[in-house]
């Protein structure tokens, strides 16, 4: 890359990120610090309808220590250089590896790679961001550890660090991915490490298996956020169960979404079913393994008549529940049984496991596997729906009941339906909230649909924000729009957090809206 066409850091002159590039240079040698195009360009590729000139890296620099992130840090203060640290660099449809925004250094921690301790006795895994679900699944079976990892879908290629600090969910009795975290190692933007939780203590026994430690909990500033640079993290695994039953349950009409709900709620609540259970729309099965021209080729978003010749003749219904039963035989079988009179009572309802359950869906599969633990990338099979490149998760979360779920469904689609794109949607049922996924997947290669996908997934920020949903996690094009939905005063205090741990803005400026140059407070 030449002088001319060089991308500077905002504020930075050339001379002194010269200086910074030679600094980096020492602490990690010449070939992890990459500034040519041809090295960047794996760190521009993006999947969200936006300018791919406002996402174009300064530099990459890649690091295996601790040690170097706090080095880096020191550099990156006396220079004001910005850095967008990743760890797998694969939350793709959220804004994979590109940086926040133009002339920030992406901090690319995928050589930080050590599984350095995982104990059967207690089920905890401490590993580093650049492990991902499948190194540290082949680990487990290496080692024959009677343990479950809860992967996202799909999942072999990211990492349990990156999506445990973006708040990401899995399809396991552990698929609230935070709340089954416990301790980190955070560099500090002045260079400092913290070990949260019980961290503190020198040779703690207790740092993976003790949450809170001593005083305020840490934990959660440092997810979704720029205030620290996690380099390790303690994961809780689940124990293998003597026994599991993945079952499939299908309705035939939108709106019998609001029975589903309403009565998957207290088998939740009860943990009688305890996994995060998916409710997925007939788009979301059939474009994990088929294409939407094979039912549609006309304009706009796909016809209901195509829809329901989808279901037909792929044998999805317009909502296909996955759940799970885990225990001994004895408990799975008196659970079913509550399962089974749950779901019965409207007639309404087809309920299958084993045999009947994979001939049924194309994706009963994948979903169950998922549901146990394993590794698969079926999913990557949504970015051949439609073509183009262009995908962006949009994602709001809902109470656990019918009604609600039904409006958030049905404000989905009229949206979509007015710029042109379909619901490719699902639930994802926690304890009490569920989280509604929804890809907008459009041709990135066509103007005038990236433009339209824009204003589509603005509209649907603001007209979600409007009915009281709030979204839970998006991409860097939308992070400003998402955070002024949760009011000014949260902004404000971000800002002060931002003040206090960085105050000169140099981790990850405007990760989820954060940044010093839009204080209100001052």
């Amino acid at each position: 890359m030449s002088n001319q066409e060089r991308v500077l850091p905002k504020g930075v002159s050339a001379k002194d990120f010269d200086q910074a590039l030679v600094r980096f240079r020492e602490i990690l040698g010449d070939d992890n610090v990459l500034v040519s195009e041809e090295y960047l360009a794996p760190y521009t590729k993006i999947m969200m309808a936006a300018d791919d000139q406002d996402y174009i890296p300064s530099a990459a620099i890649t690091l295996t220590t601790t040690e170097q992130v706090q080095d880096v840090v020191r550099a990156c203060n006396q220079y004001k250089v910005p850095v967008w640290p990743i760890s797998t660099g694969k939350n793709i449809g959220y804004g994979s590896a590109a940086p926040g925004e133009t002339g920030q250094v992406v901090m690319d921690l995928r050589n930080m790679n050590k599984i350095i301790d995982v104990d059967p006795d207690v089920a905890t895994a401490l590993i580093e961001p650049g492990v991902t679900y499948q190194a540290l699944y082949d680990y487990i079976k290496e080692k024959d550890y009677k343990l479950w990892l809860d992967p996202p879908a799909p999942s072999a290629v990211a990492g349990p660090v990156g999506n445990t600090l973006d708040r990401g969910v899995g399809y396991t009795p552990y698929g609230e991915h935070f709340l089954f975290q416990c301790g980190m190692e955070v560099v500090l933007p002045n260079g400092e490490v913290l070990r949260t939780g019980m961290g503190g203590i020198e040779n703690s026994s207790a740092w993976q298996v003790y949450k809170w430690g001593y005083g305020p909990y840490l934990d959660g500033l440092f997810t979704q956020s720029n205030y620290g640079i996690v380099t390790k993290m303690e994961l809780w695994l689940m124990p293998e169960p003597p026994a599991y039953r993945p079952f499939l349950i299908q309705y035939q009409d939108p709106e019998d979404i609001e029975e589903i709900v309403d009565t998957l709620r207290p088998l939740r609540i009860s943990q009688i079913i305890p996994n995060a259970v998916v409710i997925a729309h007939a788009l979301y099965d059939a474009a994990s393994h088929v294409k939407r021209s094979k039912y549609y080729g006309g304009e706009g978003a796909i016809s209901r008549e195509a829809v329901e010749r989808i279901k037909q003749e792929e044998g999805i219904g317009e909502w296909n529940v996955y759940a799970a039963l885990y225990g001994t035989p004895e408990q799975i079988e008196v659970n079913w049984k509550i399962v089974e009179q749950a779901f019965g009572k409207s007639g309404k309802a087809r309920i299958m496991y084993g045999d009947e359950a994979h001939e049924a869906s194309s994706s009963f599969n994948y979903r169950a596997a998922l549901m146990k633990g394993d590794m698969n990338m079926q999913e990557f099979g949504l970015y051949n729906w439609r073509g183009g490149g262009g995908s962006m998760w949009f994602a709001p979360v809902t109470t656990s009941k019918g009604a609600e779920t039904r409006d958030q469904a049905e404000l989905a689609q009229n949206i979509l339906d007015k710029y042109g794109f379909d619901y490719v949607g699902e639930y994802i049922v926690g304890w009490r909230d569920m989280h509604h996924i929804i890809d907008l997947l459009y041709n990135r290669q066509d103007a005038e649909e990236t433009k339209r996908a824009h204003d589509c997934f603005a509209e649907l920020i603001d007209e979600f924000a409007k009915r009281g949903y709030g979204i839970y996690r998006t991409n860097p094009a939308f992070m400003e729009q998402v955070a002024n939905t949760y009011g000014q005063t949260l902004r404000n205090v971000h800002t002060q957090l931002k003040k206090s741990f960085d105050p000169n803005d140099i981790i990850a400026p405007g990760r989820s809206g954060i940044r010093l140059d839009n204080d209100a407070t001052s």
